[in-house]
């Protein structure tokens, strides 16, 4: 079939939407268009890109985008359309009724839940606008043929449109099993990848750093974006961001190259009830890069962290017992070494994209005319 992918927030290269779901169908035979932010025409591993314009603004991007965003998405003339972004919910609920294709909604995240934390919305209206929010999804994917979701967590929300949960687990393809490299006379490196936020346990991260006993050179790599920018002040004011190199964001490869080059991965994010029933990506891709982790003592991250042998579990809002728990990986070699091996084996035998993309591709033979 002609299928269309559309997002207007995400990276053209988004690892969920180019990496694992346009080259899964593209592989699978289906032709491919990605309409995404500032991306030139081309055509890149069988899928074709279209670009929309660059824009200031958030609420620019709400509507004057997404119109652009319907624009070109109808001259596609796709007989299936796969948005990713909440706020393209009136378009794909517009193509539904303009074209008479078949419509997917992709929820990445829990949008009501992340209102009730949002520094843009007033404290005031983030419940209200969380339950209007939550209603309008609901009815407008209601409308659509399929929503997609990434975790169980997510699905519960729709309980009446048989959501498909896709998790986004990593694709073997990007993470080879390569031999960790042998760097035990450098510095030991702790990492992060993702969003740096206070909610992502960004301040205890760094915090940690100074309690660390580790008699050796310690750094701590964040890789990410701060939100908000602000942020950034914040933590260079903590004794422990002296031991802190923010590398910004990285493309996926490049990421693979940090990660074999650590020796800990931190996913450390707060008890928040959207993060507690979340599947963090970060955490698989630290388990296929062979890394040990230290994650947030939630009962699911727990059953997967202990269930595959591969880490420590913390309470997030302590950075002592934090740093506790990465002092015991760098000043116990032989264990890190076996949980990253234990990691990467969980991940080669249940937690890869391949189990996912069966889930994706049969929803799409459903799809068929």
């Amino acid at each position: 079939m002609k299928v269309v992918h559309l997002t207007t927030v995400h990276s053209a290269f988004d690892t969920r939407i180019f990496h694992k779901e346009a080259k899964t169908l593209q592989r699978a035979g289906h032709q491919v268009t990605l309409i995404a932010p500032q991306v030139k025409p081309q055509i890149i591993d069988g899928v074709k890109m279209v670009g929309l314009p660059k824009v200031r603004t958030r609420w620019e991007r709400i509507f004057a985008l997404a119109w652009y965003a319907f624009r070109q998405a109808i001259q596609q003339r796709a007989e299936v359309y796969h948005f990713h972004d909440p706020e393209l919910l009136p378009v794909g609920v517009l193509l539904k009724r303009r074209t008479g294709a078949k419509v997917v909604y992709d929820v990445h995240e829990d949008v009501p839940e992340q209102m009730l934390s949002k520094d843009w919305i007033p404290s005031l209206l983030r419940r209200p606008l969380a339950w209007l929010f939550h209603r309008w999804e609901k009815w407008a994917a209601g409308r659509l043929d399929a929503v997609v979701v990434a975790t169980e967590g997510i699905a519960q929300k729709f309980p009446a449109h048989q959501p498909i949960v896709v998790h986004n687990f990593p694709d073997l393809r990007m993470w080879p099993n390569f031999p960790r490299r042998d760097l035990q006379s450098r510095a030991r490196m702790i990492v992060y990848a993702g969003g740096i936020s206070r909610q992502r346990g960004a301040v205890e991260m760094v915090q940690a750093m100074e309690y660390l006993k580790f008699s050796g050179p310690v750094w701590l790599k964040l890789i990410g974006k701060f939100e908000p920018l602000e942020l950034c002040q914040q933590l260079q004011s903590l004794p422990g961001y002296q031991r802190v190199q923010h590398l910004g964001w990285l493309a996926p490869e490049r990421v693979y190259e940090h990660l074999r080059e650590a020796d800990v991965g931190l996913v450390c994010l707060h008890p928040e009830p959207r993060y507690m029933v979340a599947w963090p990506v970060k955490l698989f891709e630290y388990m296929a890069a062979g890394l040990p982790v230290v994650v947030s003592d939630f009962p699911l991250w727990r059953q997967i962290v202990e269930g595959s042998g591969c880490g420590l579990c913390v309470n997030p809002l302590r950075p002592m017992e934090i740093a506790q728990a990465v002092d015991r990986l760098l000043s116990d070699p032989a264990e890190a070494q076996r949980m990253g091996q234990h990691g990467r084996q969980a991940v080669e035998q249940k937690y890869h994209w391949d189990l996912e993309a069966k889930k994706l591709l049969h929803l799409y033979e459903t799809l068929q005319p």
